[in-house]
């Protein structure tokens, strides 16, 4: 499945790598939890709470880090949130979303999290 992760740099600064997570790898977790309102982190950067899983059900976002990149998550993109100090990312709703549904999975510290790297062309 396709995914994208969030990491922190050397300079503490917040990156993502793209990639996808191979169908039928197990990955351990402490607990899950679901929501569907928006909180006010929308828009101004800030670091993941915990390292997670972030599974969107409804919704379409733009995240953005530190250099100005950005991706699109959206139904069917899995984002793994590891950037956990630093300046972190900032996301925001896009073309007429104004819900966001969404799956947390946290995991154990430094669990594997069976991500690989997109292979560049």
């Amino acid at each position: 499945m396709k995914a994208f992760k969030l990491i922190n740099t050397p300079d503490n600064r917040c990156a993502f790598l793209e990639g996808h997570i191979p169908l039928l790898k197990h990955i351990p977790a402490d607990h899950f939890f679901l929501q569907d309102h928006i909180e006010d982190f929308e828009l101004r950067p800030h670091p993941a709470p915990r390292y997670q899983f972030v599974i969107t059900l409804k919704g379409k976002l733009k995240f953005t880090v530190s250099n100005g990149s950005s991706f699109i998550i959206e139904p069917g993109i899995i984002l793994i949130a590891n950037d956990l100090t630093g300046e972190g990312h900032a996301w925001e709703m896009i073309e007429g979303h104004t819900e966001w549904e969404r799956v947390y999975i946290v995991l154990p510290p430094n669990a594997p999290d069976q991500f690989e790297v997109l292979e560049k062309k």
